[in-house]
């Protein structure tokens, strides 16, 4: 029988599961939280739950001997231990989260010991990339040249349930968002690369319209230019890869990012948070205000929502040292989580012009908007972790042939594994326009 082991029972990991025990794979979930494990296994008679915490090598080891592929679902900073144990005992490894330098080093190895380090096949990264590869190969097959690329992509909650001032709840790990707004961007906009720093990076956001959606706004997402090699459009003029957010988003974010409330290093707790969000501004109380107005442009909007946060409350922290961004983690959690029966919403767009023989110009657009309801399933979870349940079966089935560090972007991976999730729904509208 064919044995996987996921590492995580986190907010995304139940419909992978579920996926896998439906089809006759016997699963082990190892989880810091026995009862998340359990939760997910559901009394299944080919799963099973096992308490684990990342400092238990001895545990991981044995985990991953028993397995056939391992399935990391864990923050990426432990993505490296989990494929160097998976080096160890020659196992294949999946997840959903991007390639750092430290993965993509391995790929020899993996390689040479004939195993699948199969990234990025999530929703973004993952569904992003294998809906554009789609694209992309139709338009080559007609004799076109892609001079420009454009990918957009947001986990959000439906518009009815954006409810909150800053229009945004958690479908995934609160402090994973928080972090991805320290990453600096890349990008390439007509000939030109724009390089922007994490500390810059919510001042370079612009508004768009989304069909059926309305209008959100878009910020960069990391640095676009490897892909184009991977994406085979090393000669286009444009390659942007952005995150979506609805309006609003940015402003707020750039104050408090350019204002130090994304840093991990750690504060005096144990006093008022107006007290301590004074020690991050390194002003007094009274002065809060005026020094976010005046040294961060707050303005009236983001002052609302910086005290609907909490952070301007006379309530004491009850830690002793606590970091700015540990701190907005919990007080975020706590106002921003789903409520049962609430839907939330997946939003991908690609914007791709091509150029063909003759001079003929065209403008493609692949739209994927996908709802869930918290309580049942999630869009965030199902567009996640299916995609990587799916890669998973076909590792575990042999009809994946490449080895080593790979993202899905080869026909053998996406074409299949669209083909599947459009038959659970998850599938695009195209269209197509002369320019």
């Amino acid at each position: 029988m064919k044995k996987v082991l996921i590492l995580g029972a986190g907010l995304v990991s139940r419909p992978m599961v579920r996926y896998l025990l439906e089809r006759g794979v016997e699963v082990t979930v190892a989880s810091r939280t026995l009862s998340k494990a359990e939760a997910l296994i559901q009394g299944h008679p080919l799963g099973r739950a096992f308490p684990w915490t990342v400092d238990n090598q001895g545990a991981l080891e044995m985990l991953v001997e028993w397995a056939d592929v391992v399935v990391s679902l864990l923050p990426y900073a432990y993505h490296l231990q989990v494929a160097k144990t998976c080096l160890k005992h020659r196992k294949h490894l999946v997840t959903t989260s991007y390639v750092k330098p430290e993965m993509a080093a391995l790929d020899r190895e993996a390689r040479e010991k004939d195993l699948i380090f199969l990234n990025e096949i999530g929703l973004d990264p993952g569904i992003d990339h294998m809906s554009a590869m789609k694209l992309m190969e139709g338009i080559r097959k007609r004799g076109g040249r892609i001079t420009s690329f454009r990918s957009y992509c947001g986990a959000l909650p439906a518009p009815e349930a954006a409810d909150n001032p800053l229009k945004y709840k958690f479908g995934w790990s609160p402090r994973g968002v928080l972090l991805a707004g320290r990453n600096s961007a890349r990008f390439l906009e007509n000939g030109n690369v724009v390089e922007v720093p994490g500390e810059k990076l919510f001042t370079y956001h612009r508004g768009i319209d989304v069909e059926g959606v309305g209008e959100l706004e878009y910020y960069p997402n990391r640095d676009s230019l490897p892909y184009m090699k991977l994406y085979g459009i090393e000669d286009a003029r444009t390659m942007f890869r952005g995150t979506l957010r609805y309006p609003g988003w940015s402003k707020l974010w750039a104050v408090l990012s350019s204002a130090g409330f994304l840093s991990e290093e750690k504060k005096q707790g144990g006093v008022s948070r107006a007290e301590y969000t004074a020690s991050v501004l390194k002003t007094s109380p009274k002065e809060v205000e005026k020094t976010l107005r005046e040294e961060y442009g707050a303005g009236d909007q983001e002052m609302e929502k910086i005290e609907w946060m909490g952070l301007l409350s006379g309530e004491k922290i009850p830690e002793e040292e606590i970091s700015p961004i540990d701190l907005l983690e919990k007080l975020l959690w706590a106002r921003m989580q789903y409520r049962r029966g609430e839907r939330d919403m997946d939003v991908l767009l690609h914007q791709i012009e091509a150029e063909f023989p003759g001079g003929k110009r065209e403008k493609h657009t692949s739209l994927l908007v996908d709802f869930g309801i918290y309580g049942q399933e999630t869009s965030i979870a199902q567009t996640v972790s299916l995609p990587a349940a799916i890669g998973v079966k076909m590792i575990l089935d042999g009809k994946i042939t490449r080895r080593g560090v790979m993202i899905p972007v080869y026909k053998e991976i996406y074409e299949p594994a669209l083909e599947e999730l459009e038959e659970m729904g998850i599938s695009f509208q195209e269209k197509a326009e002369v320019i």
